[in-house]
């Protein structure tokens, strides 16, 4: 738990850490506010039961002095009301520094959040492919949210119960040492005890909630997303049954959890009113009697009106602690993701540097296969592939399923890593390091298109910030996708909302909106990976016009599964299962 605290703390920015110096600062200070409220009971509750011992004390002649005291009853006033200032002050403190600690606890949460979220979207995309999505977005909502209240709160509340721990335990000891020890040692041996009974059980609780959170994800993920087939096949059940389960044992570990944090409390209060009594009778037998001891009971009483709650908050904390350390690591390991240079200018957006794409796209000896558990043993998808594709060109792909034509194009999109071998533009040589600005001339249309739940416009304008967008080329790249005139038929026009994932368009107008996306971006290299597969053939043969007419300084790629959507490609790349390639034209290919 140390080494993960130290890893938390490398990830929470200096505007923070300030602020958590200035808390500290807050609860030392709101621990001297609980001594001060402690000590002023001892000269209120002598003032009542012995007023001449109290006036005469040493302590007491410069008050006397100051105040213009005379006599001992003048003091029960000034005592009463610096008894009452001190517990309010004490109060008052004590609510800013729980006002601080949650305004400081949900700002890191916050912060940290943003960074996961942010650190994951920069990794490579192979990561993504090989990752469970259901998993990462519990990481970032969920577990990110229980590390606020499971580590930050904690942490806080435990430096704090700390602080005013010892600081009242100085107080007691100040005033009766010997009594102070038995306190101190009496219920600091009962919660130690507790400790050891409950940490096995609350680290087992913490790894079913961080499982079975993320089941729940899946599971609900899994029967939205497949909400047709799971209506036509009477599926609902089934899904039902699936979260039911996952939902009883991940409350079940949470309801289990905050039983162990919580019971010690009532045991403590008991014991700790026991202890208190068994104490004021030993004491009662001293010299003086009942009456002597009366003040110093009355601080013990109120110490250990404060010493209770803070064992139990510092008991709290850790039992929190121990009860997330699993969702802790998780979120942790998001954060320990490294994310590339070009993230760390102000507008990555756009590339400082840029690639220059005057010539050609040149693929030597390239090959690829994925990874299994970091051992390249999983079968080659691409081998030894030697392409030169010129700039200006209509280059088609075609090859039965499972011939590496996707796999291909993310190589080219710099999406994935050649195994083997290089990606060169116009003679540089394309690495991790400069990636982002070949990625820049790139507008990419896949098979499946991603649409928010928002308007028309801001769907082909996608990524950019409303006040940005640019109307009149929104108009354009609709009237080149050949959509215009059906969103222009509509009442809202190209504001329009298309529902989530598009749901309120057709298959061959997302398609359309898509490839319209791709044409607002005005990239030099246009990539369709099988874009017009849910067209008619009409309007496909209007797209594939339309495409054959943006001009030549336009570099276009396109995957498709019938030849006849490549008629019009200057060259038609065929690549087969046993990583055979053939290039030719689309008469080379017809005869075949």
């Amino acid at each position: 738990m140390i080494l993960r605290l130290r890893k938390l703390w490398h990830h929470i920015n200096s505007l923070r850490r300030k602020q958590l110096g200035i808390l500290m600062i807050l609860m030392i200070f709101a621990s001297m506010a609980e001594v001060i409220s402690i000590g002023a009971i001892l000269p209120f509750l002598g003032i009542l039961v012995a007023p001449d011992e109290v006036y005469q004390h040493h302590l007491m002649q410069s008050v006397n002095n100051i105040l213009d005291i005379t006599a001992p009853d003048q003091l029960l006033f000034p005592l009463t009301v610096f008894f009452i200032a001190a517990i309010l002050l004490a109060a008052i403190v004590r609510i800013a520094l729980l006002y601080v600690m949650n305004y400081l606890s949900f700002a890191i949460g916050s912060d940290l959040s943003i960074n996961v979220y942010r650190r994951t979207l920069y990794q490579e995309y192979a990561v993504h492919v090989s990752r469970n999505s259901s998993e990462v977005i519990n990481s970032i909502v969920s577990k990110t949210g229980s590390v606020i209240g499971g580590v930050i709160i904690p942490i806080l509340s435990l430096i704090s119960s700390t602080i005013i721990i010892i600081v009242i335990l100085v107080a007691l000891f100040t005033i009766d040492s010997v009594v102070a020890s038995i306190v101190f040692l009496g219920l600091g041996v009962l919660y130690f005890g507790v400790v050891l009974y409950t940490r096995r059980k609350l680290s087992e609780n913490s790894k079913i909630i961080a499982t079975q959170s993320t089941y729940m994800i899946k599971f609900i993920q899994e029967g939205l997303g497949g909400i047709r087939d799971v209506l036509i096949d009477g599926s609902q059940k089934f899904y039902c049954n699936l979260y039911r389960n996952s939902e009883l044992s991940l409350r079940r570990a949470v309801r289990k959890n905050n039983f162990i944090e919580g019971s010690p409390r009532y045991v403590m209060e008991s014991l700790g009113m026991i202890l208190i009594a068994a104490v004021a009778y030993t004491m009662s037998l001293r010299e003086g009697g009942l009456i002597s001891i009366i003040p110093i009971l009355g601080a013990l009483a109120l110490g250990s009106q404060r010493l209770l709650p803070a064992l139990q908050q510092a008991y709290s904390a850790y039992s929190r602690l121990k009860g997330v350390q699993s969702s802790f690591q998780d979120v942790l390991n998001l954060l320990e993701q490294s994310i590339p240079e070009y993230a760390k200018q102000a507008d990555c957006h756009k590339p400082v540097r840029h690639i220059l794409f005057k010539n050609q796209i040149n693929l030597q000896n390239l090959s690829f296969r994925y990874t299994v558990d970091g051992s390249e043993k999983s079968p080659w998808i691409l081998k030894d592939i030697n392409l030169i594709l010129a700039k200006g060109t209509r280059i088609g792909f075609i090859g039965i399923t499972g011939s590496g034509k996707s796999t291909l194009i993310d190589i080219i999109m710099g999406l994935l890593s050649p195994t083997d071998g290089s990606l060169l533009i116009d003679g540089e040589l394309i690495t991790s390091d400069n990636k982002r600005l070949w990625q820049a001339h790139i507008a990419h249309v896949p098979q499946n298109i991603f649409l928010s739940d928002s308007s028309i416009e801001k769907n082909i304008a996608f990524g950019v910030a409303e006040e940005k967008i640019d109307h009149h080329q929104v108009k354009k790249a609709a009237q080149q996708a050949q959509i215009a005139g059906l969103i222009e038929g509509w009442k809202e026009g190209y504001q329009t909302f298309v529902g989530e994932r598009g749901v309120r368009l057709s298959g061959g107008q997302r398609q359309r909106i898509g490839i319209a996306r791709a044409l607002y971006k005005k990239a030099d290299v246009l990539i369709f990976d099988e874009a017009t597969s849910a067209l008619d053939n009409k309007t496909e043969q209007e797209v594939m016009r339309a495409i054959e007419e943006l001009g030549k300084e336009i570099t276009v790629l396109i995957i498709a599964h019938r030849l006849t959507t490549l008629k019009g490609c200057d060259k038609i790349v065929k690549l087969d299962k046993n990583n055979t390639t053939h290039v030719g034209s689309y008469q080379e290919m017809i005869n075949e």
